[in-house]
């Protein structure tokens, strides 16, 4: 059984005292491909050191986190740009939009938002969304950029049914992580109508651990949780599962 954690941030300074023994114990457990989203520039030299530490197993991306997008975010987007002409990534991400901790900087985030699609074309890559209080906002522009060659992932999917049944519409998979395992997460409700072939696994950690691990460091191996909830939710064994939503995220990612 291989399983994919198509969402993992494990160049973030909390797990700069056991990296590799959070990546092994991962391995071990069947947790063999992990995809790296960028966050900005000052993460980028960290992903290339785990990607050569681990190189068998680490797939990376580029890209400008809505969070991260500042008054300098000429500058970052240059980076990015600059960085995919220089090498392999397998997808933009994470990109979109974020309105929760801040609205200021919305215009700037739907700009950079729509640079990176646009790059992602260029590149024939997927994208990896980031939406947070932004669903209108991050549709408005899929709708206009829709073409046969803009698809991906709606990471750590968190909307509604129509939303979901509008985002497979856009073709982006949905990435189902420990939410799917909290009491008011909501998407439990209604997962069991959306086939799997529009799923894929993640975990976002250090972030968003599942149940019974909610509020303390998120880690890939944790992704067992996620699939222990889809077990009971599709009424299906684990390793047809995550064999599912492994050859999703190879249908994404080309690898």
């Amino acid at each position: 059984m291989i399983i994919t954690d198509t969402h993992t941030h494990l160049y973030s300074e909390a797990f700069d005292e056991d990296r590799n023994e959070v990546i092994s114990k991962a391995i071990d457990l069947g947790i063999e491909r992990f995809f790296i989203p960028a966050i900005d520039s000052t993460y980028t030299r960290s992903m290339y050191d785990l990607e050569e530490n681990f190189p068998e197993n680490i797939f990376l991306m580029m890209g400008l986190h809505p969070t991260h997008v500042k008054e300098n975010y000429f500058e970052e987007l240059k980076h990015v740009k600059e960085q995919l002409a220089t090498r392999k990534f397998y997808a933009i991400g994470e990109i979109g939009i974020d309105l929760y901790w801040d609205k200021s900087f919305l215009k700037q985030q739907q700009e950079a938002f729509v640079y990176q699609i646009q790059l992602a074309k260029k590149y024939k890559l997927p994208i990896v969304i980031h939406c947070r209080d932004a669903f209108d906002e991050i549709f408005e522009i899929l709708k206009q950029e829709k073409s046969d060659d803009l698809f991906g992932i709606f990471h750590c999917f968190t909307g509604t049914l129509e939303q979901a049944q509008l985002a497979i519409s856009y073709q982006m998979k949905l990435g189902i992580g420990g939410v799917a395992t909290f009491k008011n997460g909501k998407i439990d409700q209604f997962l069991s109508q959306i086939d799997l072939k529009h799923l894929v696994l993640e975990t976002d950690s250090p972030y968003l651990a599942p149940v019974p691990y909610r509020g303390k460091r998120n880690e890939s191996a944790y992704i067992i949780k996620v699939l222990e909830r889809l077990e009971s939710i599709y009424s299906m064994d684990t390793t047809l599962i995550a064999e599912i939503t492994t050859e999703n995220s190879k249908q994404v990612f080309g690898i």
